[in-house]
């Protein structure tokens, strides 16, 4: 059987992956990721402003520590891509036959499970909160 601890590494090492995969596309300005963000009016600053926070947003998750803070990022990045895909962009970018659209469906279903595995810790963090 695996444990919870091995299943929530794997999975937080899909997200980091491929949120550190899509940097290259970022930072360069390949055409594609350009035309996203020029869709979505946000071309370059939201680009480079995002790529950083998928950077960021990866090494926290890869902390033990962070990792809670790393997912609610993750979660927070992958529901505005979705949501981007959905309303502006479509789920076929620039004939990728829906290559990223789902990748961002799996970063999401890797993001859920991880909210299942750290229920206990997640609500342990909001009683934390509602004292202060």
């Amino acid at each position: 059987m695996i444990s919870k601890t091995t299943i929530s590494w794997l999975l937080r090492i899909v997200v980091a992956v491929i949120f550190i995969q899509t940097l290259y596309f970022k930072f360069t300005a390949h055409p594609d990721s350009v035309h996203i963000f020029s869709s979505l009016g946000l071309e370059p600053f939201g680009r480079i402003v995002l790529g950083v926070a998928e950077l960021i947003t990866s090494i926290l998750l890869l902390v033990p520590r962070t990792k809670i803070t790393g997912l609610i990022l993750s979660i927070g990045i992958i529901s505005g891509a979705i949501f981007s895909h959905f309303l502006v962009i479509g789920t076929n970018v620039e004939g990728d036959g829906g290559t990223l659209f789902c990748l961002a469906l799996i970063i999401l279903s890797a993001c859920i499970g991880l909210l299942f595995i750290h229920k206990e810790e997640i609500l342990g963090i909001i009683k934390k909160l509602q004292k202060k």
